[in-house]
């Protein structure tokens, strides 16, 4: 879907990560990335890093995020900062969706 102007929540592909963890990439350029994960209650997102910088907000549910040792329990409406190579991390404490926008587009994810 790399340049598709319009991207339906409906075609775009969900790819279940296991662990009550399921993936949709939505809309994306070569610079810009935007991606759906749905979490069950108890899921977790394992602490990891990457070359991106990544915006997350939160659609809903409740979560525990870990970014660079910090950890704060976040919910709807509220949005992370998350900078190239910094680790992070969450556990979803209620059933809930992220929204996260990569700068490069994660050509890992496609």
């Amino acid at each position: 879907m790399l340049d598709e102007r319009w991207v339906f929540h409906d075609d775009a592909k969900a790819e279940d990560l296991g662990n009550g963890v399921v993936r949709r990439v939505l809309a994306y350029s070569k610079d810009l990335m935007c991606v759906e994960n749905t979490f069950a209650e108890g899921a977790i997102g394992a602490l990891h890093h990457h070359p991106h910088t990544q915006i997350t907000y939160v659609v809903s549910g409740k979560f525990e995020f870990e970014i660079d040792g910090v950890k704060k329990i976040v919910q709807a409406g509220d949005t992370m900062l998350k900078t190239n190579s910094v680790e992070h991390g969450c556990k979803c404490l209620e059933a809930g969706i992220l929204l996260d926008i990569f700068n490069p587009m994660r050509e890992d994810f496609v």
